[in-house]
């Protein structure tokens, strides 16, 4: 049995979110990347974040739409009128119960917070694409990859 809660309501696809979905998105936002003062960068509750994140749910807008279905009914309601202790117990549970849709939420988040110009420019890194410039990048341990090159040919000729 799946803990998976689905929300029958939004058809597939669908990106767009009720007021209820936003707060509940950008409460859990904020508990995963919380503003700080010290490195000058936004949470990930930032409004401009979020509405990044409402304009690039795309395929994943079921995901989305289920993740924040869970997070309400874990919650009773609303996540985002709870103290932040209660919302750190829910999003650990929400850690444990989310599954793919939780990930393919949480990789959304993500992507929207790291393209966020005010974030690039704290890790000091230009605020642009990479391509066509591309960026520099320091040299690694090559051995790194010795077990993938061990493990020989994974494909076939065609």
């Amino acid at each position: 049995m799946s803990n998976t809660v689905t929300n029958p309501a939004p058809n597939w696809g669908d990106p767009s979110l009720s007021d209820a979905e936003r707060a509940n998105l950008a409460a859990m936002s904020a508990r995963m990347i919380p503003a700080s003062a010290e490195f000058k960068v936004p949470g990930a509750d930032d409004p401009l974040i979020q509405a990044d994140f409402a304009n690039s749910i795309g395929r994943d807008a079921t995901a989305v739409h289920n993740t924040l279905a869970l997070i309400e009914k874990l919650a009773g309601g609303s996540l985002a009128g709870l103290p932040e202790a209660q919302q750190d117990e829910i999003c650990a549970r929400l850690r444990e119960q989310g599954g793919t849709d939780l990930t393919l939420t949480i990789r959304t988040v993500l992507q929207c917070y790291y393209r966020d110009d005010r974030v690039m420019n704290s890790l000091g890194m230009e605020p642009r694409p990479p391509f066509p410039k591309g960026h520099t990048l320091p040299q690694g341990d090559w051995s790194l990859l010795d077990p993938v090159r061990a493990r020989g040919k994974i494909w076939r000729d065609a």
